[in-house]
């Protein structure tokens, strides 16, 4: 184990060991309270309480504080083994904890106790060697979070209660002046700032209502997206939004995802599910049809949506939402053309990166893992070629990329893109996966150059944008709210000075909409500067300033985004000059 390793590992026990901390604080304050279960996370830990009665975000300074006294009385653990049955009489009032331990019995696993100062909890360890070393100033209490017992919704609430923790009380401090700096990106922030989207109980949790400045967003993304792909051979196609169950037992999906997926409605007909995916229906569209190898590949795509079954607890703006629109195509080839094609949706993504201005990101190739056969669909060979291939793809684009075993989908390896955002939060942006089992499944075949059926179909999963949601929300923060020319919802707003120079300037932004420029005109009761100032914090790229000047509307007074200064300019001269940027989705004004 290297240094980083070792130094992970000693952040991740001092973040345990303060889980623990956590729980015996709040079992000193609130005796009836039910401890459950304590991990440490990313950024520090939390722990799951089962309350009589509720607590509020009030109640954290208080148990903060209790945890600094507790820690100054703690030095070592110490671990015992017992039974348990011995265990379960420990906990004869705690049905979580007896939960865990009939869980820990049935894996033949030992049930061990570790105890802190008077504090005992059921627990594996993995916690500092000494709490002396704990920087009393190093943890903060930060939020409760209500959470299902063993995230399933058939189990009771519990309450949450999440801590920032590190090794220093200066590095906790940085971490959470960048947390604090990171609510300026919040894409939820800016989206109702902006008037992009917003979710409505009456609707439903993580089901997107997208307000006509979002839809604009959303339709230029899919707009470049079908016009790139449609240049690549790309064929269009559209699928229903459900399908029968036998469709999704031939995918494999039922009953594997089955709890990620809708319930089942009963029709006259047969059972039918909203569609969690989109592949089983292209896997159709394709077989509908003999293809020969001469037509192959064969490239599907659509921005068709999904529905997913989240916990409500873990819906989160639009990084995590129930209906969701995907990037999606799957490309059907032989197996000797799964390079180029690997190789040419990685090049696609890396035109789309381009253009949206990004540049923190590599790729992870997941690849199975011979010792775990029972995992994957047993053809070696492919999956010795196919990783190959992968790996000389990458290596001949000459990006950054890493390897992990044993963490390729069941049907294939896979590239991540991981980026990390500017918020300082790591994520998985696009992803393509290779599949050797839709053949099978699917009965997809080809007719080779002998005229013989060849079932020897790869397909390609590729989905370089992911669904509008998580990618919007993304671009949200990566651009803070200052969309580039060609995404802004509104590209020119048109500034009357006073009310004579509001028919002139309703004029002008009708000829500029007409001309493919998305113009508006501020009409409200206010003053020019107050009108600027307004513009400039929706964050608008032009504003053109309308008086008795420009009231002839022969040549305009225009004003950028993020500049204080004027220039003077033809009003075809403005035409072409931000068409010509639009049509080059320039980043620039």
């Amino acid at each position: 184990m290297n240094n980083t390793e070792n130094e992970s590992r000693d952040l991740e026990c001092l973040r345990h060991t303060l889980a623990h901390l956590l729980a015996a604080a709040v079992v000193k304050i609130f005796p009836d309270a039910k401890p459950t279960i304590g991990p440490a996370i990313e950024n520090g830990f939390y722990y799951d309480f089962a309350f009589q009665k509720p607590i509020s975000s009030d109640d954290l300074p208080t148990i903060e504080h209790e945890m600094r006294l507790l820690l100054s009385t703690w030095e070592h653990a110490s671990c015992r083994e017992l039974s348990a049955n011995e265990a379960k009489k420990i906990y004869s009032s705690n049905e979580f904890k007896q939960e865990l331990i009939d869980d820990i019995e049935a894996r033949g696993e030992p049930v061990t106790l570790y105890t802190w100062g008077n504090f005992e909890d059921l627990c594996r360890g993995g916690h500092v060697k000494s709490a002396k070393k704990i920087d009393p100033q190093g943890f903060a209490l930060t939020h409760l979070a209500g959470a299902y017992w063993r995230g399933s919704e058939k189990n009771p609430m519990l309450t949450r209660i999440y801590g920032a923790a590190f090794e220093t009380g200066k590095q906790l401090k940085e971490y959470i002046q960048r947390m604090e700096e990171a609510k300026k990106y919040d894409h939820r922030r800016i989206g109702q700032e902006q008037s992009l989207f917003f979710i409505d109980e009456t609707v439903g949790k993580g089901l997107v209502l997208w307000l006509p400045n979002g839809t604009v967003i959303r339709d230029e993304i899919e707009r470049m997206a079908v016009k790139m792909e449609t240049d690549r051979g790309y064929h269009r196609v559209v699928t229903p939004h459900l399908a029968k169950k036998e469709l999704f037992e031939t995918s494999g999906h039922l009953p594997y995802y089955q709890e990620s997926m809708y319930p089942p409605m009963e029709m006259d007909d047969g059972t039918y599910y909203l569609k969690g995916m989109n592949c089983p229906h292209h896997h159709i569209i394709y077989r509908h049809q003999q293809h020969s190898y001469r037509e192959l590949p064969v490239r599907l795509a659509e921005y068709g949506t999904v529905y997913r079954n989240e916990l409500s607890g873990t819906l989160a703006g639009l990084l995590r939402v129930r209906s969701l629109a995907m990037n999606d195509a799957h490309i059907y080839c032989r197996k000797d053309q799964i390079k180029a094609e690997f190789k040419d949706v990685l090049n696609l993504i890396l035109e789309y990166f381009r253009i949206f201005g990004f540049h923190d990101y590599w790729f992870r190739l997941s690849r199975w893992s011979s010792k775990h056969t029972e995992k994957y669909i047993n053809e070696p060979e492919n999956w010795k070629f196919s990783e190959e291939v992968i790996r000389d793809v990458l290596s001949e684009l000459g990006v950054d990329y890493v390897e992990r075993e044993n963490e390729a989908a069941f049907y294939g390896p896979k590239v991540d893109i991981q980026f990390t955002s500017v918020i300082g939060r790591e994520e998985t942006m696009s992803t393509i996966q290779l599949d050797f089992a839709a053949k099978s499944r699917f009965g997809l075949t080809y007719r080779d150059h002998d005229g013989l059926q060849n079932n020897d179909v790869f397909v390609i999963h590729r989905a370089p944008l992911s669904t509008h949601e998580r990618f919007i929300a993304f671009l949200i923060e990566h651009y803070a709210g200052k969309w580039p020319l060609w995404l802004s919802p509104i590209q020119a707003i048109l500034l009357p000075v006073g009310e004579s120079h509001l028919s002139p300037s309703i004029s002008l932004a009708r000829t500029l909409r007409s001309r493919g420029i998305r113009a508006h005109t501020d009409e409200s009761n206010e003053t020019v500067g107050k009108k600027i100032r307004k513009a400039e914090s929706q964050k608008i790229p032009y504003m053109l300033v309308i008086g008795d000047r420009e009231a002839d509307l022969t040549y305009l007074s225009v004003r950028k985004r993020g500049s204080r200064e004027t220039s003077s300019s033809s009003i075809e001269d403005f035409i072409a000059m931000v068409n010509d940027k639009i049509m080059m989705r320039s980043a620039d004004l």
